[in-house]
């Protein structure tokens, strides 16, 4: 008896975790279905945006309403432990004489990516100025050279004085 009992608990627990998710408010007319397709190799990507699409039609039409594409987002199956293939689709409900039932087209979505914007112009407008330079590293190659005989005394000092008043 024990044994039916847990196998029932664990049938209903396992059947608790396969539910979908409900249709999701954005906004007044507008609405989200997500699905996460768990299935790897062997699960179906294209039958789950299929029957996501097919939801939100179903949802519409027991409004008397139709849905409308907004957004579509796919995640395709990687090649890694749990990376499953997931869909999220956003519609809006409208009415079926509203002019945007005949538009065709979703929206597309740009790439996810990070953008950095180096503004570089100083406050007042005028381009940056170079940066300086480490006059420390400078005369410390000039006396590897004046050490190593490339430069002589003389010239070693007329680059000293040049790089020192900054010329």
């Amino acid at each position: 008896m024990k044994t039916w009992m847990y196998t029932g608990a664990l049938c209903l627990a396992l059947v608790g975790c396969a539910a979908n998710p409900p249709v999701t408010s954005l906004s007044p007319d507008t609405y989200m279905i997500t699905r996460i397709d768990k299935g790897g190799i062997f699960g179906n990507a294209a039958a789950m945006k299929a029957d996501v699409i097919g939801e939100a039609n179903e949802f519409a039409a027991k409004q008397g309403k139709v849905a409308v594409p907004l957004v579509i987002h796919e995640t395709p199956l990687r090649g890694c432990p749990a990376c499953w293939a997931s869909i999220e689709y956003q519609f809006r409900v409208v009415e079926p004489s509203d002019p945007e039932v005949r538009r065709t087209s979703l929206v597309p979505v740009a790439p996810r990516s990070e953008v950095i914007i180096d503004d570089r112009t100083a406050p007042n407008g005028q381009p940056p100025l170079p940066p300086a330079k480490d006059l420390y590293s400078e005369m410390l190659k000039l006396d590897d050279l004046r050490k190593r005989g490339l430069l002589t005394d003389a010239e070693f000092e007329a680059q000293k004085t040049r790089l020192l008043q900054g010329r």
